[in-house]
């Protein structure tokens, strides 16, 4: 992402000590006085000189004044010009790249491999883990069956070109005849046939836009059927959460009620999910800073994500949520390095 305070604003003394400042708070979370700075600095500034150069700095919105505290902390914004342009990333360490290594190399099944990775990355950061669920790859559908089971349950059936068969159960809000259950079928099996599920998706979406008022009864609730029988998951079982009661240990996210916020949305994922399929339409780690990840909860928040691939397509997204305050050095390199693990491991048989 690029930050709208451009390089040539920041002359190479404000951008040392903007540097400093956001690594002392990091380091301790307490606001930096002019002394400290100076102290940290290395360079041979008076306190007063410092003074000034961190009121340039407040006054280009970078840092901030905390309550009546004579320190400053950085923004948003001031982390933003930080990890842009003053960061120096390092490879993780020899012990966290075993770890890493070990977990994620250890045979699993897939879903114990990704309650794994989100346990590590939740260990390794002291954040909390976030790993999506890999998104299933296109099969295309050979066909669709519709069976009545009871007054409002239907048994749905989609058999996939490969010769696998998937039934899932689903309620329906009225009764259906055998009848129309096979038209519905037949319906869908004349204009999806032979295309992968997401395919289907958008035909039926944009068939039901097209012709909704042409449509008849049984050929609107055929849609809807298939819709909830193949293409709506639980959100729950899209995200795996770890380490969220890591976020109690850092003061800044003390405010009990913007915790309890954070968690409810830990708990639904909808939001959560929503900014990580965004970061899915990106090559190579993200960061989202306070603001930016544009839900007012996460606003004291950082999350920083990396997409896992495998043979070159992105299955999902990895990554960690925490205070703004956390230590971009070590944990970059770390999701950087769990989502190239991740995607090798899934490559392998289980």
């Amino acid at each position: 992402m690029n930050t709208p305070i451009s390089e040539q604003a920041l002359n190479p003394r404000a951008r040392h000590l903007l540097k400093v400042l956001v690594e002392q708070y990091i380091r301790d979370g307490n606001p930096v006085g002019s002394r400290t700075l100076a102290r940290g600095s290395g360079l041979d500034l008076s306190p007063a000189t410092i003074r000034n150069v961190m009121a340039d700095l407040e006054d280009m919105g970078l840092l901030a004044s905390p309550h009546t505290s004579a320190g400053r902390i950085p923004t948003s914004l001031g982390y933003r010009v930080f990890v842009d342009s003053l960061l120096t990333v390092h490879a993780p360490d020899s012990q966290e790249v075993a770890r890493l290594n070990s977990g994620i190399g250890a045979r699993r099944s897939p879903s114990g491999l990704t309650t794994e990775v989100s346990s590590l990355l939740s260990d390794l950061t002291h954040l909390a883990g976030l790993v999506m669920v890999p998104k299933r790859r296109p099969v295309a559908v050979r066909q669709l069956e519709f069976l009545k089971l009871s007054d409002n349950q239907v048994l749905a059936i989609l058999i996939s070109d490969d010769g696998e068969v998937e039934n899932r159960i689903i309620a329906t809000g009225r009764q259906y005849s055998a009848a129309e259950l096979e038209q519905a079928a037949n319906y869908l099996n004349e204009i999806c046939a032979g295309r992968d599920l997401r395919q289907m998706r958008k035909v039926l979406l944009k068939d039901m836009q097209d012709t909704r008022k042409h449509l008849n009864g049984v050929m609107v609730a055929a849609i809807r059927m298939a819709e909830r029988a193949f293409f709506s998951g639980s959100e729950s079982d899209d995200l795996v959460v770890s380490g969220q009661t890591n976020l109690m240990e850092y003061g800044d996210l003390l405010d009990m009620s913007q915790l309890r916020e954070i968690f409810e949305a830990f708990n639904c994922k909808q939001d959560i999910l929503y900014l990580l399929d965004h970061a899915m339409m990106a090559r190579g780690v993200q960061l989202f800073i306070g603001e930016e990840s544009g839900h007012s909860i996460l606003d004291g928040c950082s999350v920083v994500t990396s997409p896992y691939e495998v043979d070159g397509e992105v299955l999902g997204v990895l990554g960690v949520i925490g205070p703004t305050r956390m230590d971009y050095e070590r944990v970059i390199p770390i999701v950087d390095l769990t989502a190239k693990l991740y995607g090798v491991a899934l490559k392998q048989p289980h």
